[in-house]
């Protein structure tokens, strides 16, 4: 062998050995990328799948101690005439953080969508079992603005629908006197800074509230935290407990009875 064709055999072996080093690179990426695509797909979906459950659960436990003594829903009830409840029985906020006193139910959602609701907005606490109550606006009933905030991805994604209402839909709170119940009326998006959404009077601050509303707010876009997509809704009726649930939860509300 000459010394050209040395030289040639050794840049050639190079070469190879760049070769090799960038592919098994390469394939430690491929490998890398296919478990962050696995985690996301845990993360995101299948994750989501199984809290969501478990939060479907706790809330339907929550309903059940409030149907004791009182009876189940029947089975299959047929619709009837309600005499008008009245005045709603306004809700009484517990004292304390993270506290459930009551459901969420949205048709909208699913046939047996249901969530707790928990006294404050924390990320740690409330958010992390379902739906949060932000401390200091309506309750349940009252006059203003009852306003609620849940994760749109991940933690259950209990308002990853959120952007699917319509006009009109119903949105039920669940307490121990019974249900009631909100239709929806608009939707928005806002930066993070309008926390005048949750007002007394949602876009109007100082403004005296004569109405009974709610709003639910939550991330927007999806995966992301940059703007914030609001519903409100406007109080229609309630449903004493004595009474039994309302016709479009029945099945909600015999499921927990039936636990």
């Amino acid at each position: 062998m000459t010394l050209v064709d040395g030289r040639v055999a050794r840049r050639r072996a190079e070469r190879r050995a760049r070769v090799s080093i960038v592919g098994v690179l390469g394939e430690l990426l491929i490998t890398a990328g296919v478990f962050v695509l696995l985690f996301l797909g845990w993360q995101v979906w299948l994750n989501d799948l199984i809290v969501g459950n478990e939060q479907n659960n706790q809330a339907a436990e929550l309903s059940q101690t409030w149907e004791k003594g009182v009876g189940a829903t029947p089975a299959a009830p047929a619709p009837v005439e309600r005499a008008d409840p009245g005045e709603p029985l306004v809700a009484t906020a517990p004292d304390g953080e993270d506290i459930a006193f009551a459901t969420m139910i949205i048709p909208r959602f699913g046939a047996d969508w249901t969530r707790q609701v928990a006294t404050g907005v924390s990320i740690e606490g409330s958010l992390t079992e379902g739906v949060g109550h932000y401390t200091g606006t309506a309750m349940p009933g009252g006059v203003g603005n009852a306003a609620f905030a849940a994760h749109r991805t991940g933690w259950g994604q209990p308002f990853g629908d959120i952007g699917n209402f319509q006009v009109g839909d119903h949105i039920y709170l669940e307490t121990e006197a019974g249900w009631y119940q909100y239709s929806v009326r608009s939707l928005e998006y806002v930066m993070p800074t309008g926390v005048d959404v949750i007002d007394p009077v949602p876009q109007f601050p100082g403004a005296t509230p004569t109405d009974r509303l709610i709003t639910l707010t939550s991330c927007n876009p999806k995966l992301t935290a940059a703007e914030r997509i609001i519903v409100y809704g406007v109080y229609d009726t309630w449903y004493p407990r004595a009474g039994g649930a309302p016709t479009e939860i029945a099945t909600v509300a015999q499921a927990s009875a039936a636990r």
